[in-house]
């Protein structure tokens, strides 16, 4: 006998049977009872966690990317230029906000905050040459006036004009003011002209020439956009975050320090500093006297009769800009986890740029949003992660890391409780080649995830092997250009930040488009559709994965080799034997927690057991709390907001080490022997500290 229909949105239903109806609310009220009883078990889904629906997740997840749908992306978020505080910057919050919440995600927020901000309102860059012959510099790189691309500058420098002879200090570094002063060159009294670096920032060349008694710099890259004549606009605020609320969240409504204070305003170069195009660098260049530039110098486009001034050529660069406070937005969504909600996995983009921004960032950001299109799939399919993700669209990075500081500092206390790992991706692709950071324990299950990737330049291998054939090691997150900085060097987070491509001519330019993307770096987004596929995977299994995929051997051995090169460059003047039995220490412990993890992982698919599922929960927690024990409430001397003593930035830039900051420095500084014992010491401790939280319990 056939039941009667229900009709319900137009689309009609056939009643079950009341027996069916009986039965059915009977086991729904077992489910509900054994799943009150029993808070780590789930009701059973498509994807339940054993390897075999593991596997299977992780092959639909990579199979549903779509190149097409990359593209489209990226085509709609660099229609225009989108700097942080602009109107403009709006639409592309507005894109990212409603793509996720088409989604139909958990929840979908936008994240306020108020911060200083810097812009030009008149530049210009004059030249007097020795024949009386006058030259205003075109300062533009960009062919159309109304295209709203801001003229190229240097937040954050203050206002004024300077003018004097230039001398060129090459990279700017202190090395190369010694080799000035071999030669007889001051730059008091002068301008200097720079050519970018790979070591140091332009912040730090702007602070160098500034101790020097420089009165203005000027900096040009020889890569320069290549034939485009691009110009690199950029930050040259010291240290990150919002200037007028440091150290803690710059909420709508919250406190500001002025900026007189001492707080804020030594956190701004004194002199005026600009971008300059290579081509109006080689005029300068060409007209300068004075002594021949050493030879180590002669590279590039100095040519070997090119002579570092003073002399024969006057300039004069003039700044004119404006710090507002301006609202900047982050945009957070959550995809709830089944079993451990508590527990959080982050991927994190930066949404603002320069220009137009096709590689920095919004290549990564429109792999995100492909990553977040793909898990909306999974979950229409049954599956929930066991741990909270998050979805992170953040603002203002391009002065300074400011929208994911100022969340960190909100959340800092929530994040080292409960944040599992944090997983960065600023540019998803500059070009070829795969390169990525991570801090040593994430090491292994980067390496299990590019295994499972196919290589976007070759179908026949994997992003591992030839990641492997090329010789690439994974890089230490010390430095400081991206968003990943919060969450390691302030809230001791595991972080992997990843990218495709060494560098590109483009940087921070009018030309980085999506016409460069596709006719330069990712004309088919094969590369995007792998970073997207890397990133989602690892954002998978470590919100998947019952026991955490951590290795602390890994660490341990990383340590080590840390404190060998101390030891060598000490030279044997000071004792590195604390280090050498705390890290001994702390690999005793590593080796006992891989052993009880690879029990519990044995029986994370087996019949639901209480004692095994707080076991597992235990050990984890552990494991997540582990990179904590790194940090030190004093921070490193001279940049005290960073608090990692094993990877964090170094405050002096000639320090040696890009680990330990705090030791290195002091070996930099050549300080007393009891001042590096000292540093040696505190690093000690840390490790130590770690050494605890990984074992657990209490002595």
């Amino acid at each position: 006998m056939s039941q009667p229909l229900t009709t319900v949105a137009g689309i009609s239903f056939r009643q079950p049977p009341p027996l069916c109806s009986f039965l059915f609310i009977i086991v729904l009220l077992v489910a509900t009872f054994y799943t009150l009883h029993h808070p780590d078990a789930t009701p059973p889904h498509l994807f339940s966690p054993n390897t075999h629906n593991s596997l299977t997740l992780r092959r639909l997840f990579l199979s549903s990317a779509s190149n097409a749908t990359v593209s489209s992306y990226l085509h709609s978020l660099t229609r225009h230029p989108h700097l942080a505080g602009t109107k403009p910057s709006l639409d592309t919050l507005n894109y990212v906000l409603t793509h996720f919440q088409s989604l139909r995600l958990d929840d979908t927020r936008v994240v306020e905050y108020e911060a200083l901000l810097s812009y030009p309102t008149h530049i210009s860059v004059t030249a007097r040459f020795s024949n009386n012959t006058t030259v205003e510099f075109d300062l533009n790189d960009d062919v159309s006036s109304s295209s709203g691309v801001v003229t190229p500058y240097h937040a954050y420098s203050p206002s004024g004009s300077a003018q004097g002879t230039v001398v060129f200090v090459n990279r700017g570094e202190e090395r190369d003011y010694r080799a000035l002063e071999v030669i007889g060159v001051s730059v008091r009294g002068c301008l200097v002209l720079a050519r970018k670096g790979e070591t140091l920032g332009r912040g730090v060349v702007v602070k160098i020439a500034e101790t020097k008694g420089a009165l203005g710099v000027l900096i040009y890259d020889e890569k320069d956009g290549g034939a485009l004549g691009g110009i690199e606009r950029g930050t040259v605020m010291r240290g990150i975050g919002d200037p007028v609320s440091p150290g803690w969240p710059g909420v709508v409504g919250g406190e500001k320090l002025s900026l007189d204070d001492d707080r804020v305003s030594r956190r701004f170069p004194k002199i005026p500093s600009l971008p300059l195009s290579l081509h109006n660098a080689e005029i300068i260049l060409a007209s300068l006297g004075g002594a021949r530039a050493p030879v180590e110098w002669r590279s590039g486009r100095v040519g070997s009769s090119q002579r570092v001034g003073p002399g024969r050529v006057v300039v004069n660069m003039t700044l004119q800009g404006e710090m507002k406070m301006k609202k900047i937005h982050n945009v957070v969504a959550t995809i709830r986890g089944s079993e451990e909600p508590d527990r959080y996995v982050i991927l994190g983009n930066h949404r603002d740029a320069w220009t137009y921004g096709a590689v920095d960032p919004n290549s990564g950001t429109s792999a995100l949003l492909d990553i977040g299109r793909r898990f909306s799939l999974l979950l229409e399919s049954g599956w929930r992660p066991r741990r909270t993700i998050l979805l992170c669209s953040w603002d203002a990075e391009e002065f300074g890391m400011i929208g994911s500081t100022e969340w960190v500092e909100e959340h800092v206390l929530n994040l080292g409780a409960s944040a599992v790992a944090y997983l960065n991706v600023d540019c998803a692709v500059q070009g070829s080649g795969f390169f990525a950071g991570a801090t040593p324990q994430l090491d292994s299950v980067l390496v299990d995830a590019l295994k499972l990737v196919q290589d976007p330049d070759d179908v026949t291998l994997t992003v591992e092997e030839t990641f492997k054939s090329q010789n690439n090691n994974i890089e230490r997150l010390s430095r400081v250009d991206s968003d990943f900085s919060g969450f390691l060097h302030h809230a001791g987070i595991p972080s992997i930040d990843m990218y495709y491509g060494a560098d590109y001519p483009v940087y921070h330019t009018a030309f980085d488009s999506y016409d460069w993307m596709i006719r330069n770096a990712d004309p088919l987004f094969h590369r995007h559709v792998a970073m997207g596929g890397i990133w989602g995977l690892l954002g998978i299994i470590l919100a998947d994965e019952p026991v955490l995929p951590f290795d602390y051997i890994s660490y341990a051995e990383q340590l080590q080799a840390h404190r060998d090169a101390v030891s060598k460059l000490l030279e044997g003047k000071v004792s590195v034997d604390p280090l050498s039995v705390a890290i001994q220490e702390f690999s005793l412990v590593a080796k006992e927690v891989a052993d009880e993890a690879k029990k519990l992982k044995e029986q994370a698919y087996s019949k639901y057991d209480v004692a095994v599922a707080a076991k597992r929960r235990e050990l984890n927690d552990r494991m997540m709390l582990a990179e904590r024990g790194f940090l030190d409430s004093e921070g490193i001397k001279g940049k005290e907001w960073f608090k990692h003593l094993v990877y964090g930035p170094a405050a002096e830039p000639e320090s040696k080490l890009c680990f330990f900051p705090g030791i290195a420095d002091a070996i930099a500084t050549n300080s007393s022997d009891g001042s590096i014992k000292h540093e040696i010491w505190r690093v000690t401790r840390a490790i130590q500290r770690a050494s605890k939280a990984l074992q657990g319990g209490f002595t």
